[in-house]
């Protein structure tokens, strides 16, 4: 029995695809092998959402077809929306897994009125095709930095601006002729078949711009008509057509060498080598700059070692190296001159002092400072100093202190000892 997982129905589940699988499968069937391309229809079911977006069905007699476009190419249309509208569309098939359903993602969208100068536009296609006008093995290759380049357009033009100021913008060191020539309307295929022949007679282009901003199919149609591409395929210098914006076809942009996208996209494919090399230029001048610096330091730090060993090898480095031991032993000399010089009056000043210390004279002076202390003791505390102080010793008749007043007698004879001599008294009355 088999080991893989059966129903009762002998189904491999192992195989079975989920929903998502499986839608996934189809949208890479479907988005990967159908081309955009262009459809006619009549408009219906109109939704125009806040967001900008428009959703639609495309539809005839046979069939009926989900389509969108979204707010950034929506706002470019100058169509009126309206059900009803007969219109041609270009774009391509997506598929919205969250429904599983496939829709229409719509670029560009005109009036049926256009449908003719459409079918035109790829009849003559094919058959310049065909001719081999178209093939890849006919093309020149654009020089990476073109010096000089003509620029075929309208000189009033937005397309010429936005060229010039992306150049300028990114630096460019080139020269840029602009050839001035209708872009639009009855004529203009003319100039600038004529412009393309002036600019191979002057033979100083390097490079060859063609083209003009975006517009209608109408707008652009010149870029279409089968002398303008004759002449572009036939240019015997490279040529950018640079026409409309980046969902605008015009059979100039197979006829030459290389297509952009924009004439914005134009200026940077020119410049973008140019850019590149100055990137490298300055990277190489950095590189060399700093290799130079390192050289020069390096050289620099050389020519200092080899002249500071000079230096010291030269019979004048030896004599100032000379100079400069006599002046360090000159200045060790006196150092140690002055400083015995300064211990030895340190320990005279130090016996000095121990001489005045035991010497006579000082223990004379000493001794006759305490007895002249003793001195004037002794006559603070003698009679004679106390009386010059104020006070008065009174003596009897017989010379003896009276020390109380009960040993004086009324009538009786005293006598009173000053601290500057004597007077007698008599005492008036007793205790």
């Amino acid at each position: 029995m088999s080991g893989k997982n059966t129903d009762s129905g002998g189904i491999e589940q192992e195989r079975a695809l989920s929903v998502t699988d499986f839608t996934r499968c189809v949208k890479e069937v479907l988005e990967g092998s159908l081309r955009p391309c262009w459809v006619r229809g009549e408009i219906s079911n109109l939704r125009q959402q806040a967001s900008g977006h428009v959703y639609f069905s495309l539809k005839d007699a046979g069939a009926q077809l989900s389509a969108v476009m979204f707010r950034t190419d929506a706002a470019r249309q100058k169509v009126a929306w309206r059900d009803g509208l007969q219109v041609v569309v270009y774009g391509g098939v997506s598929v919205y897994e969250a429904r599983g359903q496939y829709q229409l993602v719509v670029r560009v969208l005109v009036e049926d009125g256009q449908g003719n100068l459409q079918r035109e536009f790829e009849e003559l296609k094919r058959r310049l095709a065909e001719e081999g006008l178209f093939a890849a093995e006919n093309k020149m290759p654009v020089p990476p930095m073109p010096t000089t380049v003509g620029f075929i357009t309208s000189p009033t033009g937005a397309a010429v601006q936005d060229f010039i100021r992306i150049l300028a913008r990114r630096g460019w060191r080139g020269r840029l002729v602009v050839l001035p020539a209708k872009v639009q309307g009855v004529g203009a295929a003319e100039e600038m078949v004529a412009q393309l022949q002036l600019a191979e007679k002057l033979g100083i282009f390097d490079l060859l711009v063609i083209g003009r901003g975006g517009g209608s199919l109408e707008d652009l149609w010149a870029f279409n008509e089968e002398p303008l591409v004759r002449a572009v395929a036939a240019c015997g210098m490279p040529i950018v057509s640079a026409v409309g914006h980046e969902i605008d076809f015009t059979l100039c942009d197979f006829a030459a060498d290389v297509r952009a996208e924009t004439p914005s996209a134009a200026a940077e494919l020119i410049s973008s080598q140019f850019i590149a090399c100055v990137e490298r230029i300055e990277r190489a001048s950095d590189a060399a700059e700093r290799a130079l610096t390192r050289a020069v330091e390096n050289n620099r730090a050389g020519l200092g070692h080899a002249c500071s060993r000079l230096r010291l090898l030269s019979p004048s480095a030896r004599i100032e190296r000379a100079h400069l031991r006599l002046d360090d032993f000159s200045n060790r000399l006196a150092a140690a001159l002055g400083h015995a010089v300064q211990q030895r009056r340190h320990e005279f000043a130090h016996a000095t002092v121990r001489l005045a210390q035991v010497s006579p004279e000082t223990r004379i002076q000493q001794e006759s400072h305490r007895l002249l202390g003793l001195w004037k003791r002794l006559q603070s505390a003698s009679p004679a100093s106390v009386l010059k102080r104020g006070f008065v010793v009174l003596r009897d008749e017989q010379g003896q202190p009276v020390t109380r007043r009960a040993n004086v007698k009324a009538g009786q004879r005293l006598r009173a000892e000053f601290g500057d001599g004597e007077a007698g008294l008599r005492a008036e009355d007793a205790p």
